[in-house]
């Protein structure tokens, strides 16, 4: 007869003794268990102790998350959270620099754990710790001296303990002072500093500008870009790293007027090229944060476009006027002074003759053709760029469409137009970066006008496919089409600079795309008659099951998820797998991202497929309706599911990325004998089905299938030729 639910069996362990082996009752108080294990080892106030998970972490059991000790769980009887933390209090103001030292490391450990924190912090830990950085350095300035390395440490774990404090949210960021913050932006300024001290002081930085609007003002006056730049020319890329997340803080949280003068202090400063030069062509290859970081940049330097993308040209602004006339005159040598011999009526006519050889949809007045948003005023910009920086490739683009018949010329005008809306809606300028996307361009990191340039290749991409298809203005929207699919298949092999990319083009002309489609037609053509859709409902629940297979084999090899944390590169992992009778989940926490399948023996938690009752996705998950910035973010919402067990206890999950997300659903509805939806699914039975109905009808190449069944032959006249066999 199986154990009551409520019971777990358990081993616990004290220092010096025998471990015990225990049933635990889940509906008695934990201080009765508590209580009970004290005496059975004769130790008195058994208040003053506690249980904790027996492991790396040593996170303690308490009331809220006690049912996640499962059958076979190893605790340990420790002293209580108050108590640990009294006495860490008291030890970390020590005298003795040793004790000071490992005093200080033990609370590094120790404030992981959210009970253990929330009793140090009702103990003022967290002013403790502030002023001992604001007066620990000048008392021990002679110390640093004689004892670096110590000094470091002792530094590089007050800085450790309190990120990890601070990571739990209890305490608002808003409290610090002006001298605290002083005292880290004083770390990172200085050249020679130890790396672990660095590193955490560019991480509170950073937690300071992203949490607190206030203290944003505050670090800015106390860090320049000038002082960062230094850090992203070394070798560590943790360091680096760091840097970078905090100038994208700093870039993020800037007011919309400061934007502007902070990338112009960054080209001054020869960001872009750095980076390039130190992180992106380092023989260190790029990890996962570095180009999360690097993709954040990216799009927050690309929004600084959306100011004049969502900017109307005002038809009547001489200026923004001048520019179209600029445009002109370099197109055809011509000046453009409005005072010039000729009747006004004569300079309208040349003028109209002009704008229509130029491509403008509004002959008489161009400057009605940017009043359009998206893109605005950043067409008028990107034109003007490629006359200028390109002018030999922009003067025979218009010669050569002024000299075609009206109907096949490709209108330089509207296609520049439509041409810089789509590249910014590509490279989704104006939205907020996305919180676990990697997806970073090198090419973008290899010149200072990399938006304007990449316009410039792509003009001439589109007019010189314009002709390839020999297309007329009524195929206009079809030219686009095929220009974003050859941009878009380009950016997908990520080419390493803008000479690359320009060659990946080149090989991607009107006649390879066509070739391309027709190949994925093939590959996705479905036989219409009557009896290939039988035959394909006949073959689609195999090709399910086969797919469900999948799915599962997937689980039981197991993915490691990112745990969810208010801060990205503090990376806590846990590892989820499914047994291979697929009736239990295993799971449990990591140290560091595995390099390979996490033995079920490793993970110390399990959860009977029998006992969920649902998968949830998307903003229902309970871990999307907390508040934060990371719980809002779309693409957050979009690979977070839950799995809803016993009575409202949920297994909450993030996925690393929509693959892994497809995968998980799928399987856990298969699990639970429910259909299997996600567009993964979808993809694959259009592909397995496709490739077994061709197998099939291998044989019937070149035979024409009928659309409707051969008549059925009239009865014969007798049955003679029937035998009976008996």
């Amino acid at each position: 007869m199986p154990p009551p639910a409520d019971i777990v069996k358990v081993a616990i362990e004290w220092p010096g003794a025998f471990p015990k082996l225990m049933e635990i009752d889940q509906k008695k108080p934990l201080s009765a268990i508590i209580k009970e294990v004290c005496e059975g080892w004769s130790l008195g106030n058994h208040e003053n102790f506690a249980l904790q998970i027996a492991d790396a972490t040593n996170f303690y059991i308490t009331e809220k998350n006690r049912n996640d000790i499962k059958n076979g769980s190893i605790l340990r009887l420790t002293t209580s959270p108050y108590q640990t933390a009294v006495q860490l209090h008291e030890r970390i103001q020590s005298t003795s620099m040793d004790a000071k030292l490992e005093s200080l490391k033990d609370l590094a450990n120790a404030s992981r754990d959210i009970t253990f924190a929330q009793e140090f912090i009702n103990l003022d830990g967290i002013s403790l710790l502030t002023q001992m950085v604001e007066s620990g350095t000048e008392r021990y300035q002679k110390l640093q001296k004689i004892m670096k390395p110590c000094f470091g440490d002792l530094l590089s774990f007050t800085l450790t303990a309190f990120v990890e404090l601070m990571d739990h949210g209890i305490v608002s960021w808003d409290t610090f002072s002006v001298a605290f913050i002083k005292k880290i932006a004083g770390y990172v300024n200085k050249s020679a500093m130890d790396t672990a001290v660095l590193q955490r002081s560019l991480a509170i930085l950073e937690s300071m500008v992203l949490n607190s609007q206030d203290l944003y003002h505050k670090v800015a006056q106390e860090i320049t870009i000038g002082q960062l730049i230094p850090h992203l020319q070394g070798t560590d890329q943790d360091i680096q790293t760091y840097t970078v997340a905090v100038i994208n803080a700093l870039f993020l949280k800037a007011p919309e007027e400061k934007r502007q003068e902070m990338a112009h202090i960054l080209a001054q400063k020869q960001l872009r090229s750095i980076i390039l030069s130190n992180v992106i062509r380092s023989p260190t290859p790029i990890n996962d944060e570095m180009a999360h970081q690097l993709y954040v940049l990216q799009v927050l330097t690309f929004n600084l476009l959306e100011d004049r993308m969502m900017t109307k040209m005002d038809p009547q602004d001489q200026a923004q006027r001048d520019i179209i006339f600029e445009l002109r005159r370099i197109a055809f040598d011509v000046e453009c002074d409005p005072n010039n011999s000729g009747s006004i009526e004569k300079r309208k006519s040349m003028y109209t003759r002009d704008y229509k050889k130029l491509g403008f949809i509004n002959h008489v007045n161009p400057a009605v053709d940017f009043t359009q948003i998206p893109p605005g005023m950043l067409a008028l910009d990107n034109m003007l760029y490629f006359a200028r920086h390109h002018q030999d490739a922009y003067i025979r683009i218009v010669l050569e469409n002024s000299s075609r018949e009206d109907k096949h010329e490709c209108p330089f005008g509207r296609s520049s137009i439509e041409l810089t809306k789509m590249l910014c809606e590509i490279l989704k300028v104006g939205e907020l970066p996305s919180e676990n996307c990697h997806d970073f361009h090198p090419m973008f990191f290899t010149h200072d006008r990399s938006f304007e340039e990449f316009f410039c290749i792509c003009i001439q991409l589109l007019n010189k496919t314009w002709k390839e298809m020999r297309a007329t203005s009524e195929d206009f929207n079809k030219v686009m089409q095929v220009v974003r699919e050859q941009i878009m298949r380009a950016l997908t092999l990520k080419p390493n600079s803008l000479d690359q990319f320009k060659s990946r083009l080149q090989n991607l002309s009107y006649t390879e795309i066509l070739k391309i489609r027709q190949s994925e037609r093939m590959n996705q053509e479905d036989f219409q008659s009557r009896p290939i859709l039988e035959l394909r409902e006949k073959i689609q629940p195999e090709i399910m099951e086969l797919i469900k297979q999948q799915r599962l084999n997937r689980l039981c090899d197991g993915t490691c998820f990112r745990k969810i944390s208010s801060r990205r590169r503090q990376d806590k992992f846990w590892y989820c797998r499914l047994s291979p009778n697929h009736k239990v989940l295993h799971y449990g926490d990591l140290e560091e991202s595995p390099q390979g399948e996490v033995p079920h023996d490793s993970l110390q938690d399990k959860l009977p497929v029998a006992d969920i009752k649902a998968v949830i996705t998307g903003k229902d998950c309970p871990h999307m309706k907390e508040k934060g910035a990371l719980k809002q973010n779309k693409e957050v919402l979009e690979l977070a599911f839950s799995v809803l067990y016993e009575s409202d206890e949920y297994l909450n999950f993030i996925a690393p990325d929509k693959h892994e997300y497809c995968v998980w659903t799928d399987g856990l509805n298969a699990l639970l004998g429910k259909e299997m939806t996600s567009d993964y699914t979808k993809s694959d039975m259009d592909t397995l089905l496709s490739m077994e109905m061709k197998l099939r009808l291998l044989d019937l190449e070149n035979i024409q299938i009928p659309e409707a069944p051969p008549p059925i032959p009239k009865e014969p006249s007798n049955y003679d030729f029937v035998y009976d066999c008996n």
